[in-house]
């Protein structure tokens, strides 16, 4: 589905980029598109040459839900090849390296997931995650979370899975690639499972490996290979991939307290006006 609307002035050119791209991943996913509007952006006039909308799919669960709750001590984690999506091929039109776009421009990740979605070992893989905005640090550490487990990680066995071009672009560019939506599957499963899992990869042109285990510590180990073990968090934001975000950095900033203060009393007033406007509507 599809809703997508357009400033006064803005070029109609960006509506056929943006159809075409769309299009582009219904045909290949095979998801079709169903329904949507094309309309100026509501009023009687919007000055300006916005371009503002939305795209939702929705589907049905058959069988097994994949979900990060099902994670279980003991699991362990294979990790598909990663080459990123949008994150990297920002990084590589701001940093003057246009030629490492092409390699972001596969199905690798979805001729996985239907892979191992059609398996017959399905019901014996717990989780299926995207490395994506925040990284594989991030994701660990958010995962955990939900979970209520912890990890254990071969950094080695990760750095690996990156495309090799793109990350020369990251390590060029001073980007952590730990840090970056990478486009990679995350599997969580039962380790009977796991060299199966690996070889069927394989055999499709797939790269995979088996990159740690979940224990119960709550935390993320990482192990490099020079450095020893080492405990990893999220940093406050993404790997600055570009140099405005460089400048700004990943630090958390001084003003933390405050900002979450704000965050908080914007929340509570908004549940507030919502409860006001229920009420509202039903005594009248």
């Amino acid at each position: 589905m599809i809703d997508i609307h357009l400033g006064d002035d803005a070029d109609v050119g960006k509506l056929f980029d943006f159809m075409a791209g769309v299009s582009t991943i219904s045909e290949l996913t095979g998801v079709p598109i169903t329904a949507g509007s094309t309309l100026r952006i509501g009023g009687d006039m919007v000055i300006g040459n916005r371009i503002v909308g939305g795209i939702a799919a929705v589907g049905l669960a058959k069988k097994n839900l994949l979900v990060r709750r099902n994670i279980q001590e003991g699991d362990k984690i294979l990790m598909t090849e990663g080459a990123g999506g949008g994150t990297i091929t920002t990084t590589a039109i701001y940093s003057g390296n246009h030629d490492i776009v092409k390699e972001t421009l596969n199905l690798k990740f979805l001729e996985a997931c239907e892979l191992l979605l059609n398996s017959d070992y399905l019901d014996k893989i717990h989780a299926m995650c995207d490395v994506t905005n925040g990284g594989l640090r991030g994701d660990l550490y958010e995962i955990n979370h939900e979970a209520d487990c912890g990890v254990v990680v071969h950094e080695k066995r990760v750095r690996e899975l990156v495309n090799p071009a793109v990350l020369r672009l990251l390590e060029e560019a001073r980007v952590d690639y730990l840090g970056v939506s990478l486009d990679a599957l995350l599997i969580y499963c039962e380790e009977s499972i796991a060299s199966k899992i690996i070889s069927d990869l394989n055999a499709r042109n797939i790269k995979c490996t088996e990159i740690g285990h979940v224990d119960n510590s709550n935390e993320i180990t990482m192990i490099f290979e020079e450095k020893g073990e080492k405990k990893v968090l999220p940093r406050f934001r993404e790997s600055a991939y570009t140099k405005i975000k460089q400048e700004i950095g990943e630090d958390t900033p001084e003003a933390m307290p405050f900002m979450e203060q704000k965050v908080e009393k914007a929340a509570q007033a908004a549940l507030e006006k919502r409860k006001f406007i229920i009420d509202f509507m039903k005594k009248h």
